[in-house]
């Protein structure tokens, strides 16, 4: 067994399911909710989680994205678009999420020696490989995609998913969306557009993604499936169940929605400052 394999084996998984939350679930939330289970996980109140989130026409910034000199401009492009723009509390680029792309999150309690970063990011790509056997699925960065990353998911060079992690008090967050249907081109091209208000020509300190919409794709367009939010998760759990242990359904406990309070209002300050 390999080390991705060993973080994914939890003598049981609790599964929380937000992706049919529908469009009036505030994306706020689910930042603020892995931070409250990754608390209550590394503290032991509570067992590994899996959490499932869609949420729709949002646009969420990564901290270096609030560095751009026209962030304003930027901004109101993309709410004249149609979308809602959050800034997340952890690092990486601009994501498009809608309502063909799931969030997957595997929180699971830190270890002495700590979990190498390396880890969490094998883990997940090792269980996207298993939910998706006959696809050939690569992770390197893929330039021209928006938030590259060493851990983009990709077949054929066409990024479909992208892997990031969040560590507070003794948790750690790995956390994947995928772009299950829809056009992955459509989604870069919004982002690309953000990009081109917000930074225009400027030099800047931060280096920003020179956006090449074809690189990109959703798995639905990949593999010729026609791929749902819904049957994907069933994936989801199968695949977890196989590699991981068994799974229970669940929801948060008050220790968690206590601590969810907090971490809540810290994200919302935080994009008040961020957006001011």
């Amino acid at each position: 067994m390999d080390q991705s394999d060993s973080l994914l084996c939890r003598p049981i998984w609790r599964f929380i399911d937000q992706s049919a939350y529908g469009p009036g679930f505030n994306p706020i939330h689910s930042f603020a909710t892995d931070d409250a289970l990754a608390t209550a996980i590394g503290a032991g109140h509570s067992p590994a989680t899996a959490r499932a989130w869609v949420h729709h026409d949002t646009v969420v910034l990564g901290i270096q994205d609030t560095k751009l000199p026209y962030l304003k401009e930027g901004v109101k492009v993309l709410e004249d678009a149609g979308y809602r723009v959050i800034v997340r509390n952890s690092g990486g680029l601009a994501v498009l999420l809608d309502d063909g792309v799931l969030n997957l999150s595997l929180i699971v309690p830190d270890t002495e020696k700590g979990i190498d970063i390396d880890r969490g990011y094998e883990a997940m790509y090792a269980l996207i490989r298993h939910m998706f056997p006959q696809a050939n699925i690569d992770a390197y960065e893929v330039v021209g995609s928006y938030c590259p990353g060493s851990y983009d998911l990709s077949i054929g060079g066409k990024k479909f998913a992208g892997i990031s992690q969040r560590r507070l008090k003794k948790g750690v967050a790995v956390q994947i969306y995928l772009c299950v249907n829809g056009s992955g081109s459509d989604r870069a091209a919004e982002i690309r557009t953000f990009y081109e208000a917000a930074k225009r020509n400027d030099e800047t300190k931060w280096v920003y993604p020179n956006i090449k919409p074809d690189v990109m794709a959703s798995l639905a367009e990949l593999t010729g499936e026609p791929l749902t939010i819904q049957n994907v998760i069933i994936r989801f759990l199968q695949s977890l169940k196989e590699m991981g242990g068994p799974l229970e359904g669940g929801s948060m406990t008050s220790f968690e929605a206590d601590v969810f309070d907090g971490y809540l209002q810290r994200v919302i300050e935080r994009n008040d400052k961020a957006l001011a």
